[in-house]
């Protein structure tokens, strides 16, 4: 039994009619906190804990019933290519009680729908919403039941629910026929969630319900969004990092053909045009005076990011790891990662429409809260007065975490009193990203005579991730210390070690970092993977071997054993290989979800070459295993591109390269020609999916490259250069 203590409120049939949008439908206004004992249990909890959804709005606010049984699910989640509107599709569907083909499923806009208190990121979407969806589902149809019961006069028990149509006794009603007739709707204050037994939505490999609109090419993207009487901006933004606009010269750009208004604000200057390609070419009329602070070179960033050079954190330690590792029997490799771009195929944009002391922002992004919030506070309206509308991404990786273009657009539109269409071009789109920062790492392993593992330490220094951004609150620095986001990853999960500790060093860059699909995740557990591989030959030991046997049998200890033994199993770890092929071995847990991969690799024409990926991971209750297998497919191919391609320098203040092709990313042929997923359930609620995957596969490949060339890579993208 579900409990919710809140009063059952009575809702009328005009109220209901209305936001369910029956009818005329919605009308868019266009000291001791900071001791290092308290820090590590904040940064175990940080890694352990996983988000509620907290939210007030009624079940009619999430799902609107049509007069033809159709249901359209409002989804605070935005859907950017994680297939999220089918995971909460079923879980609807399955305690509504209609079938998946009667659900449709649309981004909430922030008046009067679900309005999501934080991000759709981080892997949190299914678990924040595992019971709340469902509780909302369940009471969304006990009161299409009692309604019915009474417009039918057959006893609530007497009728049963299938496909949206409610029976008994010889009668029935559907759905949307109850809405049109029903007056008065109570919520209840209790409700019975089918068992995992009982499901029959849940858990089956239901078809993405938004691929219709990809396929046939509707403009669902941000960058497809066209309103009547549309303008277009364009904002001039700086070619090299940590500058500030100071002043701009506008008089030859205003008087450039299509040219309706240049905007000069303190902090930016915009055109407003007739058409996208007035707007570009006035934009690259205006005379603009930057102050730069330092003009930067990419040795600078290298060793302001060295272990030594920022601030220590402790975040995880056990046992008296210090003390064991100074001696001259330890073991100390170092490895680094770079600098990496977002670099999504939709650049990021939005149309704003401010009017009559109102605003409504149509907009790629992965926080609609956030977006409302800055925007109304810019223009100083009252947060009611912007409505958000969320469109599908085309790609978001959290680029569009933080969308500070909404204030700009709303500011160019409030100037003009039109619609204005603000986009970044591709190149201000690499220039201008809040880049995934280059991390540097420092490990120690300490073995005894006989091969055992007495002490690990991981050093891991990087850039701000979470702090900065509006997602973490600024009370949280001085209190953790540590970067959340850019340890993540990086606390060592060999639990059965008897000492060991990881220390975060922040570091102050000079330009904008912030978060980037799984976080530190990748860097860290590239340097740790490929760290136990070396104490692992070092003992003389097989690699998987030696990390079973470091491992207690904990619950999260066992599931991490699962994954390691499942994927070895199913890879045939340890058979022959091909002359020139080897394979190799990494695992993770991010999220609550471990996962372990083992790759089949060669070397061709001096180039690293991956044909083959088992993965096997444990997201405990799987909703949709196809979409499941399609994030780790996903993950892992983004994964073998980060860590084979992906590197942004900077040179002469400047980030580069900053269009695709020189920015070199993994295409088709890169791509392993089989990727082998084994879904493992070893819980009985969902954890995190999409970023978990991304965590192994760079020091996965970096092992098997070391049992071919017996060359040890420590340093991303891979090279054998």
């Amino acid at each position: 039994m579900e409990n919710n203590t809140k009063k059952s409120k009575g809702i009328n049939r005009r109220k209901f009619i209305r936001n369910t949008g029956i009818g005329a439908g919605i009308l868019m206004a266009v000291g001791y906190l900071g001791t290092s004992p308290t820090r590590k249990f904040l940064a175990k909890m940080v890694s352990e804990m996983e988000p509620a959804y907290d939210n007030d709005f009624s079940p009619i606010a999430w799902f609107q019933i049509k007069e033809d049984n159709t249901i359209i699910l409002h989804s605070p989640k935005v859907e950017m290519g994680q297939g999220i509107f089918t995971g909460l599709a079923q879980l609807a569907a399955e305690e509504l009680g209609v079938a998946m083909s009667q659900i449709q499923v649309v981004n909430a806009v922030s008046s009067n729908r679900p309005l999501d208190g934080g991000p759709t990121g981080g892997s949190t979407s299914i678990v924040s919403l595992w019971n709340p969806l469902r509780e909302l589902g369940a009471k969304m149809r006990m009161m299409l039941v009692k309604n019915a019961s009474t417009i039918l006069g057959v006893p609530k028990a007497a009728l049963s629910v299938k496909n949206g149509l409610i029976s008994g006794n010889g009668k029935a009603i559907t759905f949307g026929e109850v809405v049109q007739k029903a007056t008065v709707w109570n919520i209840p204050k209790e409700v019975t969630l089918k068992s995992k037994a009982d499901f029959t939505i849940i858990g089956k490999p239901i078809p993405r319900v938004d691929l219709k609109p990809k396929v046939m090419g509707e403009p669902i993207f941000g960058i497809d969004v066209t309103i009547p009487d549309m303008l277009y901006g364009s904002l001039v933004r700086p070619a090299k990092v940590d500058s500030q606009f100071e002043s701009a010269n506008i008089e030859k750009a205003q008087k450039m053909p299509g040219v309706v208004k240049i905007v000069v604000e303190e902090d930016f200057v915009g055109v407003i045009a007739k058409t996208r390609t007035q707007a570009e070419q006035a934009k690259e009329a205006i005379e603009v005076k930057w102050k730069t602070n330092k003009i930067w070179q990419q040795e600078e960033i290298v060793e302001m990011t060295k272990v030594g050079k920022g601030k220590s954190y402790v975040i995880q330690e056990e046992g008296k790891p210090e003390s064991v590792l100074d001696n001259k029997d330890v073991y100390t490799a170092e490895y680094s990662s770079p600098i990496g771009a977002h670099a999504q195929i939709e650049p990021d944009g939005a149309v704003a429409f401010v009017k009559d002391g109102k605003a409504f922002i149509k907009i790629s992004t992965q926080v609609s809260k956030i977006t409302r919030d800055e925007v109304a506070k810019r223009l100083g309206l009252e947060k009611e007065a912007v409505e958000i509308e969320a469109t599908y991404l085309g790609g978001g990786f959290g680029r569009r975490l933080h969308t500070p273009h909404a204030i700009q657009a709303a500011v160019m539109s409030q100037a003009v009193g039109k619609p204005v269409h603000l986009l970044f071009n591709r190149k201000e789109e690499f220039q201008n990203d809040t880049f995934r920062p280059a991390s540097h790492h420092v490990l120690k392993g300490k073995l005894s005579a006989d091969g055992q593992l007495e002490a690990l330490e991981h050093n891991t220094s990087s850039g701000a991730v979470a702090y900065g951004s509006p997602l973490v609150p600024g009370f949280l620095e001085p209190i953790a210390g540590a970067d959340l986001g850019s340890w993540r990853g990086g606390m060592i999960q060999y639990d059965g070690i008897p000492n060991y500790r990881a220390i975060s060093w922040k570091v102050e860059l000079p330009f904008a970092t912030s978060w980037w699909r799984s976080l530190g995740l990748l860097a860290n557990t590239f340097a740790i993977e490929s760290f136990m591989d070396e104490l692992a030959i070092k003992a003389g030991k097989d690699p998987v071997k030696f990390r079973l046997e470091n491992i207690k049998d904990t619950p999260t200890g066992k599931r991490l054993k699962t994954v390691i033994e499942a994927a070895a199993k199913k890879a045939e770890w340890g058979k022959k290989m091909p002359d020139g092929w080897a394979q190799g071995f990494a695992a993770s847990t991010d999220v609550n979800t471990p996962v372990a991969q083992v790759v089949e690799v060669s070397i061709e024409n001096n180039q690293i070459k991956v044909h083959k990926v088992t993965c096997a991971i444990d997201p405990g209750l799987v909703v949709n295993p196809d979409s499941v297998k399609a994030q780790c497919e996903g993950a892992i191919i983004m994964g073998i591109s980060a860590s084979m391609k992906e590197k942004m320098v900077i040179k002469d203040g400047e980030p580069t390269p900053i269009i695709y092709g020189p920015y070199q990313m993994a295409l088709m042929r890169d791509a392993p020609k089989e990727i082998d997923i084994v879904l493992i359930e070893g819980d009985d609620k969902p954890h995190g999916v999409g970023e978990p995957p991304l965590g192994p596969i760079g020091a996965a490949v970096a092992n098997a490259v070391f049992k071919i060339t017996g060359k040890r890579l420590r340093d991303l993208p891979l090279s054998l250069a």
